[in-house]
């Protein structure tokens, strides 16, 4: 089992560095196939989320494609949006949240698939600090109702949208991963629900992950880069729809 769970770790951490995921949508379901319960596998990887966004984001920051001040107010925002989530979901239909969410979802991807390969290395864009922590409100709704990383619906939006470097939107996106999973810890931790042994396991191997994902996300073109972030969010927009339609 420890070997596996190193193994899972390496890939998950891989693909959080390069499409700047949390991995949560993509670890919990593997984790569940090896014979955890589901409480159990929501909270290894909140454990690995911490880990791989935090040391992540060093990385990025470390190579210039972070931009921390506007990375905060994204963060910021989904933070409140979460709290906001939780509290006014209850009053909301979840039909008309998870339409207005696939709704989103499928502009965002749409502006991302027509947009420019904006490459890094040539453009720097600054965006409004009070716009990007308006994003981060609503995606932190939107995302503590429907259990999906905050990340995917982020960085299709700062690309297509704000025509941010696709590069950078991949690195403020595990930035602000960084703010989500810190707060699903402190949830987690006062309720004792996260098994920390296999946790730790996880998130150890997946810093190496990280580590090689950033680095492939550094050497590929953007329009490659490009590429592989539709079809990683078209699998996610399949998710969606098997969650409100198939579930």
């Amino acid at each position: 089992m420890v070997i596996e769970l190193l193994l899972v770790g390496v890939f998950i951490g891989t693909m959080s560095g390069f499409f700047g995921i949390g991995g949560g949508m993509i670890l919990v379901p593997i984790l569940l196939a090896i014979g955890f319960e589901i409480k159990d596998a929501i909270g290894i990887s909140i454990v690995q989320m911490v880990f791989s966004s935090v040391f992540g984001s060093y990385l990025n920051h470390k190579k210039g494609s972070l931009i921390v001040g506007e990375g905060i107010f994204v963060g910021l925002g989904g933070f409140v949006g979460g709290y906001i989530g939780g509290a006014v979901t209850e009053y909301i239909p979840d039909s008309v949240l998870q339409f207005t969410f696939f709704g989103l979802l499928l502009f965002a991807l749409f502006r991302l698939f027509f947009s420019k390969n904006h490459e890094d290395d040539t453009q720097t864009k600054t965006l409004n600090k009070g716009l990007l922590f308006a994003i981060g409100l609503g995606i932190g709704i939107f995302s503590i109702t429907l259990g999906i990383g905050g990340s995917i619906i982020l960085t299709p939006l700062l690309v297509g949208l704000l025509h941010y470097p696709i590069k950078k939107a991949v690195s403020a996106g595990l930035f602000f991963v960084v703010f989500s999973s810190v707060a699903g810890m402190i949830s987690r931790l006062s309720t004792g629900t996260i098994d920390f042994t296999n946790g730790l396991v996880v998130a150890v191997a997946s810093l190496v992950g990280v580590a090689l994902g950033i680095w492939l996300k550094d050497h590929v073109t953007s329009k490659n880069h490009k590429m592989a972030l539709l079809v990683l969010y078209v699998f996610a927009l399949g998710m969606l729809v098997k969650k409100m339609w198939f579930s």
